[in-house]
């Protein structure tokens, strides 16, 4: 294995850096500390590609890091022949820094293998990649995005041709194709201007849109409440004003205010401790602006607008953020109930969530007499199945969800889409709002009927190459100890993804027909449940609670208890 020294000395032997870069190995050359960490291993790709701080190293991101990982599927689309070279690889990015320069880098490498790369002419969301894809009958895609990730951060996204994130066979034969490159530095380019480079854009867009029509379902519901409803958006400095302001109107929504200073892009997200719709810190300029003009619901969208984040006006005038999962079951209840009154809710539909999503969902799907199918964290298990129900023709696709506020309402596109389900949303608070309630009324009265579900993810960042081995020292401890109870409620199932088992109370194991993933679930003896789960893309690991009972209170209590055995395992 080469010392990471030597590999810094390379680059810093290199005639050719980017300037940029070499001011950087410059600064660093006497902290041993920093060198390590940017050339003690390559970036890996996991459940979303590649995400990294920005700067120089084969740990970062930056034009080298993203040439490699290009010639790595320039490589897969090589073996599969001249007619995918020809097909191409559609590529699109975000508002961060570097972004552009990343995609036409990509677009180079793709050309000097002679594949053909459609390029953005300028940023675009996630979902309008993924759409892009299969309108233009690609066979791969690039998102050069690092999601709702801190400033620093830069990543990159690869898609299969049918516009889901690509799967993990392919996938680990670019990663195959990657590691087989010593050098990032040797990866040739072609000239920005080559023939076989296209630039895409508008007509995209248009095509986008006429697809999102299909996400409304009650238009008469939106004519009737389209003066009445008053919603608040931010893009938080990303991709998701065009699209989601442009989708809206065409819904029918004409009271959209959007937080002006949020509205444009800025890749320093200079308003927001971090541009995530998960935190509640996202919303402070949303909540100022629809206290001054009586917001019913406020959506907030990730700088690449695949997730959105929503909170909602309570009885009092305070507004108050929805979790993931609680918007995934409003939306999954509407859906269903809209279909069902219209009497158009296929006897075949199925709705797909993640396995470390609300099971309230499925209680929910099971009273339409809907399947809830369960997949692996990451949307392209999402897609995949999708995939599979198209060509089967076995099952109707209704919704699908993570309980990270990702969704998706209409297939057209194979990754979570934020621009359908802000959309989508406006149409549920709008039938709420007809009914004098609010989101948060739908939502109680939904616990009313099926109970109350509470959850909560436990987000642990161990940086670093120490970061890597503590995760993994965790994981091992835990499948080690084994674990009878969380908060002194006892474990009647566990699942290993790992493995594949499914071990019962009584010792019955069952295997499981899931791709191998390093995650661990434990239901328990009330119908709560707790996942541990390393995470893909960055140096964190996971603990998600779910709690089940009568009533908030009780619920609460359990997920409290259970955190103290959590706490526990960490030390």
């Amino acid at each position: 294995m080469t010392n990471y020294q030597d590999v810094y000395q390379q680059w810093l032997a290199f005639d050719g850096l980017e300037s940029s870069l070499k001011i950087e190995l410059s600064e660093m050359m006497n902290d041993e500390v920093t060198i390590k960490e940017a050339f003690y291993a390559p970036l890996e790709f996991g459940t979303a590609g590649m995400r990294g701080i920005l700067g120089a190293g084969i740990n970062r991101m930056n034009i080298y890091t993203v040439r490699q990982a290009t010639a790595g599927l320039a490589q897969l689309i090589k073996d599969k022949g001249e007619q995918a070279m020809s097909r191409g690889v559609v590529i699109a990015y975000d508002s961060r820094h570097q972004s552009p320069e990343f995609a036409l880098e990509a677009a180079r490498v793709l050309a000097k293998q002679g594949i053909k790369a459609y390029v953005f002419e300028a940023l675009r969301p996630t979902p309008e990649l993924s759409f892009g894809v299969r309108e233009l009958n690609a066979i791969a895609g690039i998102m050069i995005t690092a999601s709702h990730n801190p400033k620093e951060y830069n990543g990159y996204k690869v898609y299969g041709e049918d516009g889901g994130q690509m799967p993990p066979h392919d996938a680990n034969t670019v990663i195959h194709y990657i590691r087989k490159i010593d050098n990032p530095l040797t990866v040739g380019v072609a000239d920005k201007n080559d023939s076989l480079i296209e630039m895409i854009g508008s007509e995209i867009d248009e095509r986008y849109l006429a697809e999102m029509k299909a996400v409304t379902i009650d238009h008469e519901l939106i004519s009737r409440m389209s003066e009445e409803l008053q919603i608040v958006y931010t893009p938080l400095h990303g991709t998701g004003k065009m699209l989601v302001e442009r989708g809206l109107a065409q819904a029918g929504f004409d009271r959209v205010e959007i937080v002006p200073e949020q509205a444009e892009p800025d890749a320093d997200f200079s308003t927001v401790v971090s541009p995530n719709p998960e935190e509640y810190s996202a919303f402070e300029k949303a909540i100022e602006l629809a206290e001054r003009v009586g917001a019913d619901v406020l959506m907030a969208t990730d700088p690449d607008a695949d997730r959105v984040g929503a909170a909602v006006r309570l009885a009092n005038g305070e507004y108050q953020i929805l979790t993931g999962n609680q918007l995934g079951v409003l939306m999954l209840d509407y859906i269903l109930n809209a279909l069902q009154e219209e009497g158009t809710l296929p006897t075949n539909g199925v709705a797909l969530k993640s396995i470390v999503s609300t099971e309230m969902a499925r209680a929910v799907a099971q009273d339409y007499g809907i399947e809830m199918v369960d997949v692996l964290t990451g949307f392209k298990f999402i897609a995949e199945k999708i995939q599979q129900y198209e060509d089967d023709k076995t099952k109707t696709f209704l919704f699908g969800f993570e309980e990270s506020y990702g969704y998706l309402v209409k297939d057209f596109a194979r990754d979570k889409d934020a621009v359908q389900a802000v959309v989508l949303l406006a149409e549920v608070a709008a039938y709420y709002k007809e009914k004098g309630m609010t989101l948060h009324d739908g939502l109680m009265n939904l616990y009313t009927k099926y109970g109350t579900y509470l959850e909560e993810t436990i987000s642990v960042t161990m940086p670093g190459v120490e970061g890597v081995e503590k995760i993994k020292n965790l994981m091992k401890s835990v499948r080690e100890l084994g674990m009878e109870g969380f908060g002194g409620i006892g474990v009647t199932v566990t699942e290993d993804f790992l493995t594949g088992t499914r071990t019962h109370l009584d010792g019955k194991v069952e295997e499981m027909l899931y791709p191998s993933s390093d995650v661990l679930k434990y239901f328990l003896v009330d119908g709560s449940w707790v996942a541990i789960r390393p995470s893909g893309t960055e140096p964190k690991i996971k603990f998600y609670i779910a709690a089940k009972a009568g009533n908030h209170e009780e619920a609460s209590e359990k997920i409290a208890k259970i955190k103290e055995t959590i706490a526990e395992l960490q030390k």
